[in-house]
C-alpha cells in the first residue's frame, strides 16, 4: 500500500496543521519512554517493548499533526513516514518503527508467549529514545 491508497481508504486524512498537538504528542512519546525504562528495570520486557513502540508512534504522530494529517492506522503512519520523510529520517528508524509495530501487535493480540531478550529490549528502548529526540529536532521543538 502507498500513501495515495492510505488517503483514498481513509487511513490518512487531511486536517489543519496543529503544532500544539504536535508538542503534546512529543510529551506523550517521552512519557512512554520513561514507562519503557521503568518496566525494563523490573524485567517486564513485554511492556517495555510495547511502550517503546508507543513512544515512536507518538513521535511519528507529532510529525503528522505538524503536517496537518490525521491517522486511522498504525501502518498508514509508517507508510506516510516512509514516503514523505525518507530523505529526513534514517532508514534504521523507519525499519525499527515498522518492525516494532508488528511485534507490538503480536505481543498484544498473539496467543503464543514471546521469548524476549533483555539486551535486545534495552536496544529497542535506546533506539526509540533516539527517534523521539530526532523527531523533536525535525519538527523544530528542540
Amino acid at each position: 500500500m502507498d500513501i495515495k491508497e492510505c488517503f483514498e481508504k481513509g487511513l490518512l486524512k487531511r486536517d489543519i496543521k496543529d503544532i500544539r498537538r504536535s508538542a503534546k504528542s512529543i510529551e506523550a512519546a517521552k512519557r512512554k519512554i520513561e514507562i519503557a525504562k521503568k518496566t525494563f528495570d523490573v524485567d517486564i520486557l513485554e511492556e517495555s517493548i510495547i511502550n517503546a513502540y508507543a513512544s515512536m508512534f507518538h513521535a511519528s504522530r507529532a510529525i503528522l499533526f505538524r503536517d496537518g494529517v490525521k491517522e486511522k492506522s498504525h501502518y498508514a503512519v509508517y507508510v506516510y513516514l516512509r514516503e514523505m520523510y525518507k530523505e529526513k529520517i534514517e532508514a534504521r528508524f523507519l525499519n525499527e518503527f515498522n518492525s516494532l509495530r508488528m511485534e507490538r501487535h503480536e505481543l498484544i493480540y498473539g496467543l503464543e508467549k514471546s521469548k524476549l531478550d533483555k539486551t535486545e529490549t534495552q536496544n529497542i528502548i535506546l533506539i526509540a529514545e533516539e527517534f523521539v529526540k530526532m523527531v523533536e529536532k525535525l519538527i523544530g521543538l528542540k
